[in-house]
């Protein structure tokens, strides 16, 4: 792994896009044989304006050492993109931030359900109080909060998690600073995140940009109240685009701060009332990391790493394996009804399919299959691994489940 001295460099040239710091790492493979690239390297590099060629062109390492020393006087952790610990989920959405400088400790969100609960800054009551009951079920349930901590539903979010003892997750548009008593807080049971260096200034492309890494920090996404024009639309399409699942609490049609969520209802956002309504999807997935509601709650905040397999209650009917058994059945029930009319032959239809489609196919396998696994088994791309999804859907070779998994509509000879 080559030096955090030169992955903080990558960082620190702030007003790089993140597509343009990614390219050089995709192209050098590693912040330190980018910085060793030959001079004018970077002009001929797709996605890299001349300005920004320009700006990394100059090569100084002085502003890396300060970074460095300011992280580790106020004990700011440094994840780079080429640290294993790195979230796989966040690595794999277009442009991932190069480094992630973290306070507290980052939970594993790769295998612990994360949802981000979202919405507009000028939240009414009845948002405020969504919010917050809707995160503090979450986090009671196991789950991870994913939030922005800006004023509204965000802050509210992240508090409702807090009441409950669960672990957040702030995401930054700004470098680490004074933030208040709410960062410090997340900070103490869950992690602050930002992508750029500490003492970095707030500009207005610093918020669009954090989107893409609390949607890729999160399975799923929640809108609490959302006016016609919301910043929060904005984030629930850099959501869909990356995959996820998008979910809207209704409000009273003729409100304003609901104009934003019907239209994400009318386009096929799944409506929510509770958390658990949420991650309910999630359930079978991650059965050893949450719970329904009115099971035991932990007694202490989320650890970092992935924690050992929680118990459930002696008492608890839903984690039994009567109940699995029996959810089993029902899953297979509603496959055979479709064997007559909805089942195709195998290897009649994959001989028309791309090399693509023929990885996906095989990586799918003959049972339920996590997009995400797609994604690693494959190698490809998370956007070329959802346009080809929807083609093998429309193909009928493939059907969507609950929970982002996918599963094959066919049986071979």
């Amino acid at each position: 792994m080559s030096s955090v001295r030169y992955w903080v460099w990558l960082s620190s040239v702030i007003f790089a896009n993140p597509r343009a710091k990614y390219a050089l790492v995709e192209r050098w493979g590693d912040a330190e044989s980018a910085f060793l690239a030959p001079p004018g390297a970077y002009r001929d590099l797709p996605g890299v304006s001349a300005n920004e060629a320009e700006l990394f062109e100059r090569r100084d390492l002085r502003e890396a050492d300060r970074i460095l020393e300011n992280c580790r006087r106020e004990d700011i952790r440094i994840l780079t993109l080429a640290d294993a610990a790195y979230p796989r989920r966040l690595r794999n959405i277009f442009a991932p931030p190069v480094v992630l400088y973290i306070k507290g400790r980052l939970p594993d969100v790769d295998s612990i359900p994360s949802i981000a609960v979202i919405g507009t800054r000028s939240a009414t009551p009845y948002g405020l109080k969504m919010g917050r009951d809707i995160a503090f079920e979450i986090a009671g349930c196991g789950g991870i909060v994913v939030s922005g901590l800006t004023e509204g539903i965000d802050r509210a979010a992240a508090r409702g998690c807090l009441l409950a003892g669960g672990c957040c997750i702030g995401v930054l548009g700004t470098g680490h600073g004074a933030g208040g008593e709410l960062r410090e807080d997340v900070a103490a049971t869950g992690a602050l995140v930002s992508e750029y260096p500490p003492g970095t200034r707030a500009e207005k492309r610093f918020f669009r940009d954090r989107n893409r890494i609390s949607a890729g920090l999160s399975h799923a996404v929640c809108v609490v109240e959302a006016p016609e024009r919301s910043g929060s639309l904005l984030f629930a399409r850099e959501a869909l685009e990356q995959g996820k699942e998008i979910f809207a609490v209704p409000g009273n049609a003729d409100a304003e701060n609901s104009a934003g969520i019907l239209t994400l209802l009318k386009q096929g956002a799944r409506p929510a009332a509770s958390g658990w309504d949420v991650l309910e999807d999630f359930e079978a997935l991650y059965p050893d990391r949450i719970r329904r509601p009115g099971a035991e709650r932990r007694a202490t905040p989320m650890p970092a790493a992935a924690p050992k397999p929680v118990s459930a209650p002696e008492k608890e009917p839903v984690r039994t394996a009567e109940a699995d058994e029996k959810r089993a059945a029902s899953s297979k029930k509603e496959i055979d009804k479709q064997n007559s009319a909805g089942y195709i032959d195998l290897q009649e239809r994959l001989k028309g399919l791309s090399e693509d489609q023929l990885q996906i196919v095989t990586a799918i396998g003959r049972g339920e299959t996590h997009v995400d696994d797609i994604i690693e088994a494959t190698g490809l791309s998370t956007a070329r691994v959802l346009s080809q999804l929807t083609a093998l859907e429309i193909k009928g070779i493939v059907r969507r489940v609950a929970g982002r998994r996918v599963c094959l509509n066919m049986i071979q000879k």
